[in-house]
């Protein structure tokens, strides 16, 4: 269920207070929200969403398949505590909001519990509150899972459940993401990209506010008031990742490379006079290999830029574009297709056509480049690197992870479009 606009708007107005919710526990702590199986979401009521409901007993909500639940929020960031834990041995990956990683197959013995804290970030389209200036959304974003009014935390794997939420409102320094389709919330399977995979490898105490958008060029992020977005809540301490290149070089609204530099330069100097952190980050090669299985370069000389304008602003530079060339390579030019979105027909419901697309990451591919970007953040020391989480780990590109030993669970979610091969990306 959606929220309308009006209610969007009151809903940024609001002030929230922690919120506690129980799988029917005989005795419901003091402010807690004893949940049962019909409890089902409304703009009114917390509950399970998106036609899904697990089976609450025996002090657990508990499912053999995926499940969401949701609350209304107002805008802002959020901590989030959850006691997994059910009858049964579980694995449970959590995600929030559109796909977002939150935990990655936490085990769980029957009968046992584990308790895991992570940070989310709510937006809405108004900017600074007012209802009349607001971000542009495409089309595929509107009434998406990431500007409507509310918290989705999806639980999936292998027998997933809960025995408690706990939320509660903070205030943290912010990791703000501006970029394209490598770098949004992909809300639809197979399709992903790195910054949705990102929030899986910090600890609370920071929090990721992934704005990326798909078919996005440094100019039309301007345009559409994304920028404005960002810039109405940056804050002293956050810190701004810039990702463009891919769609700025195409002939339909082509950002000239002067331009190109030129803008970056001044989201730089604004975030900087913001009291915040820019960082650069090159884009990732197209998987284009040549006769002897080498990166053939396709992207016209954007990255080059971009390093121009790190080294003479003295700007962090995160050099995904390096490190892709070596990761694809390194996977060679048949296994890459594993990290891209290459398909056979019906491959997944809903797909009526093969997909065979070398510029967009599945999970796979997503989460080898989020590892990159991890990498990026230790090699240039920057203060988020102390917020990294324990079991982030180190990562090599040249040794990528076992594609045979990667799996998330699939979120259920069906396009809108119907078809996921027309989920558009531009």
């Amino acid at each position: 269920m959606k929220l309308p606009f009006l209610a969007l708007f009151a809903l940024s107005c609001l002030t929230v207070h922690a919120q506690n919710f129980v799988c029917d526990a005989a005795r419901v702590p003091k402010n807690a929200v004893r949940l049962s199986a019909d409890a089902q979401f409304s703009t009114t009521t917390p509950g399970f969403d998106l036609h899904t409901a697990p089976v609450v007993q025996k002090n657990s909500c508990a499912s053999d398949k995926p499940f969401f639940f949701s609350v209304a929020l107002p805008e802002g960031s959020y901590r989030v505590t959850v006691v997994l834990g059910t009858d049964q041995p579980s694995v449970t990956t959590v995600r929030a909001e559109a796909r977002r990683l939150m935990l990655e197959k936490i085990e769980t013995a029957a009968n046992h519990s584990a308790t895991r804290v992570f940070d989310v970030n709510l937006r809405l389209p108004a900017i600074a509150g007012d209802e009349k200036h607001h971000v542009k959304l495409k089309p595929r974003e509107v009434g998406g899972l990431d500007w409507d009014g509310k918290l989705t935390l999806e639980f999936n794997g292998t027998h997933p459940g809960f025995r408690s939420i706990a939320i509660a409102p903070i205030h943290e320094p912010t990791i703000y993401l501006a970029g394209d389709s490598t770098v949004v919330d992909q809300d639809v399977e197979p399709w992903a990209a790195w910054g949705q995979m990102l929030p899986r490898f910090f600890a609370p105490g920071v929090v990721i506010a992934n704005h990326g958008e798909s078919g996005e060029t440094v100019r039309s992020f301007e345009s559409e008031q994304r920028f404005a977005k960002i810039f109405s809540q940056i804050q002293k301490g956050d810190t701004l990742f810039l990702q463009f290149g891919h769609n700025d070089q195409k002939p339909v609204n082509k950002v000239p490379l002067d331009l190109y530099k030129e803008l970056l330069t001044k989201y730089i100097e604004k975030t900087r006079a913001a009291g915040a952190t820019p960082v650069l980050v090159t884009s990732m090669f197209r998987r284009n290999f040549d006769a002897h299985g080498k990166i053939v370069d396709t992207m016209a000389g954007y990255p080059d830029a971009m390093r121009a304008v790190a080294a003479a602003e003295h700007v962090a530079l995160i050099d995904l574009n390096a490190m892709s060339r070596t990761l694809f390579e390194a996977l060679g030019p048949e296994a890459s297709r594993k990290a891209f979105m290459h398909y056979a027909a019906n491959s997944f419901p809903n797909q009526t056509e093969a997909i065979d697309d070398d510029t967009h990451f599945n999970s796979y591919g997503a989460y080898e480049l989020a590892r990159c970007i991890v990498e990026g953040v230790r090699s240039n020391r920057l203060p988020l690197a102390q917020k990294l989480a324990r079991d982030a780990g180190r990562f090599d590109p040249a040794h990528p992870d076992s594609l045979t030993g990667f799996q998330l669970p699939l979120t259920p979610i069906p396009a809108r479009e119907g078809d996921v091969t027309k989920v558009p990306q531009i």
